[in-house]
């Protein structure tokens, strides 16, 4: 079977981590007993490009256990967790190529080789998979039906394809989903990041002024979650009604150039490009912390950090020390990457069980549908989130009330009222 991994050797470890994930998936484990006995993929071959964890092989094996022809590469150089690929491989004969650490050529020659049984769906992770079949693998266009994409950036991207009508088949916007974005995004985000920070770092957050770049659902997470650990929180935001939210949720607003002055800890969650940029290293403390938690490492100016400097050496695994000419010293955490995937393991399973039950759903929805839909960007059906988030209060033990025919007809009428 064709894959590229670090170590087949390191498969066992890689399936307990499975298995423990599972656990924390029971929305997800329901879909793969459905799967299982209805096959309702049989046939269809899958490219995944997402980040290569224990809670995704679980949506692997989801989609292998529907009939699905599944492969799978990476979304980010440094999020792969090596284990995870050689479980898939060698238990559950999945294709893999991804290898934490991967270089640029690596990252995008593992792309294609994902790309090379010719899929029917994409399922991906920031749109590079999309991207690259967009670009270098045209041929493939006319035999895919759709595709999922799972993060903020990728949608990003997307709609911004379809408006210039260059993408050639519809997607899901699975982020948008509110089973995905009030939850991964919120508290997934947000505790995985503070996670990545302090394994990289093991800093007292407490009485730190940690500033968050963005205060869309990640950073809200970020935020809620630094400030619990005992950190000032300030916020720098490009948009009124976020920046006003963050005021009162109790958080300190001010541009990055102010707040560059007196920050401790830099954490990047926009989805834009340069957030963190030359005259902003130059007024920082010497120390700072600089980290980011947004798709692409963009979001720091990495190369403008390497013009300041005089000298760059590795201090910590995941901490480069960035020694600028005016003798301050600059700390970038995991090259700049998803700090909570680069130097931690990413969102907790009990979160993504509702991301990738989007991601699976989705795709069998797709499969009846992709032909009649516009090439476009389309929201997770309402019926699919809905369901979800029904499954998941089950899970919980939690269970809510239901419309009484009187409650129904009021709410559809007019003509009661005061």
């Amino acid at each position: 079977m064709d894959h590229d991994i670090k170590d087949l050797t390191a498969a066992p470890k890689g399936r307990l981590r499975m298995e423990w994930a599972a656990r924390s998936m029971p929305v997800l484990e329901k879909i793969k007993g459905t799967f299982a006995k209805e096959k309702p993929l049989r046939g269809v071959r899958i490219s995944a490009c997402l980040h290569v964890t224990s809670e995704t092989a679980n949506l692997m094996e989801a989609l292998k256990l529907g009939g699905a022809d599944v492969r799978l590469c990476a979304s980010n150089p440094l999020s792969t967790q090596d284990d995870i690929p050689a479980a898939l491989v060698k238990y559950h004969k999945i294709p893999v190529f991804a290898i934490k650490g991967e270089d640029h050529a690596t990252y995008y020659r593992h792309i294609l080789q994902a790309l090379d049984h010719g899929p029917a769906i994409t399922m991906d992770d920031g749109a590079d998979l999309v991207s690259v079949t967009h670009s270098k693998r045209r041929d493939l266009l006319p035999g895919i039906l759709a595709g999922t994409e799972e993060t903020t950036t990728g949608v990003i991207r997307l709609k911004s394809m379809a408006r210039d009508g260059v993408l050639r088949y519809p997607i899901i916007a699975v982020n948008d989903a509110q089973t995905k974005h009030l939850f991964d995004n919120r508290y997934g985000t947000g505790q995985s990041t503070l996670d990545g920070i302090l394994r990289a770092t093991n800093i007292l957050l407490a009485g730190l002024k940690f500033v968050v770049a963005g205060y869309g659902m990640c950073g809200k997470g970020v935020a809620m979650r630094a400030s619990g650990a005992g950190a000032h929180v300030i916020v720098t935001e490009i948009n009124p009604i976020r920046a006003i939210e963050a005021v009162m949720d109790g958080y300190e607003v001010m541009p990055m150039a102010a707040a560059a002055a007196i920050g401790d800890v830099f954490l990047t969650v926009t989805g834009n490009k340069a957030v963190v940029r030359k005259e902003h290293f130059l007024r920082m403390k010497d120390g700072a912390i600089v980290a980011n938690a947004g798709h692409f490492n963009v979001e720091i100016d990495i190369p403008a950090l390497d013009a300041l400097s005089r000298a760059k050496r590795r201090v910590r695994e995941f901490v480069d020390e960035y020694t600028l000419r005016n003798g301050k010293r600059v700390h970038l955490l995991g090259e700049g990457r998803l700090i909570n995937l680069a130097a931690a393991e990413g969102h907790p399973a009990m979160v993504m069980d509702m991301s990738f039950a989007n991601q699976a759903l989705s795709v069998r929805w797709l499969l009846g549908r992709g032909k009649g839909l516009d090439k476009t960007v389309f929201p997770v059906p309402r019926e699919i989130d809905e369901a979800i988030a029904a499954l998941k209060l089950a899970s919980m033990g939690a269970a809510i009330d239901k419309l009484t025919p009187a409650q129904k007809k009021y709410l559809a009428g007019w003509s009661e009222g005061t």
